[in-house]
């Protein structure tokens, strides 16, 4: 297996002058242990470069991109109540969805088996107009067009597995019958999107799977929306390309969240994903805010991208309210994939 592995220093560029969630120690300590289980040695470095306007605009309007450029005239923003800016967030930026869209792109055409991108800023909650939760430009949302532009892949399944729901990414492709949008995540909850009964409009309906959790969901649950929803419905798509949202905010012990999806959980769900594509699958980082278990989370999908056999993830019992949510979901659904 060929890895290609997305990290730059200049995302560190992006910080805040107070204590701030989403911080560079974030990559710092998943990098650091990366490199210390010599992880990193046995992937395909890919350069990040600066995404141009027109991959943004693929996603993005004109004047959002003015806004996010204007950041770097002055040492600090506060965009809303969330989301900064320094004056080096919008280089950090554009070379997060630069990168990402190489990194997607050499995946897609078969230059590397799949890949990995340590990211930040984040992404999936930035809308097409305006940043938010954290994000400033949605990084998966202009990987999966600009893969669709080049025509490296035509249909392109995005997993989102963060703690919280990308309404940014979902409303990218609401209408679209092209990218198949699925999301688990803690509910009601930040940014209070991510209903089972939105399933996307017009062309899109059906193409928007959501799985919304209350707290204290981890590995059984979460393993089971993948082989009960996810995948049924994603081999029926039959994707060309998976890309993964992939935050670690859903781990068990992290700060903003009360899930408990453990290392092992993630290098399952991983495993699962790279039956799609033809194993043709990237990982974008999103949130997760406890330094151990992001590292550690993070290592255990890379160990499976790179070929090692999944960890066995937890043995507990699927929770009744998890069975519960799961058939709704599959209720929904059903009109749009009867024979998922």
């Amino acid at each position: 297996m060929s890895t290609g592995y997305l990290f730059d220093e200049r995302f560190l560029l992006h910080h805040a002058p107070y204590e701030h969630p989403e911080h560079p120690g974030r990559l710092e300590a998943i990098r650091s242990l990366l490199e210390t289980e010599g992880l990193v040695s046995r992937c395909v470095p890919v350069a990040a470069r600066s995404a141009t306007d027109d991959e943004l605009l693929e996603i993005h309007t004109t004047a959002h991109l003015a806004a996010i450029a204007a950041t770097e005239r002055v040492a600090f923003a506060q965009l809303d109540p969330d989301t900064y800016t320094s004056a080096g967030s919008h280089l950090a930026a554009r070379l997060a969805a630069g990168g990402l869209v190489d990194l997607t792109l050499a995946v897609a055409r078969g230059q590397v088996d799949n890949g990995l991108a340590l990211l930040r800023p984040p992404g999936h909650h930035a809308e097409a107009d305006r940043a938010m939760g954290f994000c400033l430009f949605n990084n998966v949302a202009v990987a999966a067009r600009a893969a669709q532009a080049s025509r490296a892949a035509s249909k392109v399944l995005i997993v989102d597995w963060d703690l919280h729901h990308g309404n940014g990414t979902q409303n990218s492709f609401w209408e679209d019958a092209s990218v198949l949008y699925f999301s688990t995540h803690q509910f009601p909850f930040y940014p209070g999107t991510g209903g089972v009964d939105e399933v996307g409009g017009g062309d899109g309906r059906g193409f928007t799977v959501n799985v919304p959790w209350p707290g204290g969901m981890g590995d059984a649950e979460y393993l089971s929306a993948f082989d009960e929803v996810l995948l049924p419905i994603a081999r029926r798509f039959s994707p060309d390309l998976v890309l993964v949202s992939a935050g670690f905010d859903a781990a068990d012990g992290d700060p903003l969240g009360s899930m408990r999806i453990s290392p092992e959980g993630y290098g399952a769900m991983t495993a699962r994903l790279a039956a799609l594509a033809g194993g043709r699958m990237v990982l974008a980082l999103e949130g997760g805010y406890d330094l151990e278990a992001i590292s550690r989370s993070a290592a255990a999908c890379l160990r499976v991208l790179l070929g090692e056999a999944a960890p066995a993830a937890g043995e507990r019992a699927v929770s009744p309210v998890a069975a519960r949510i799961l058939d709704v979901v599959r209720r929904v659904q059903g009109p749009f994939w009867p024979e998922a």
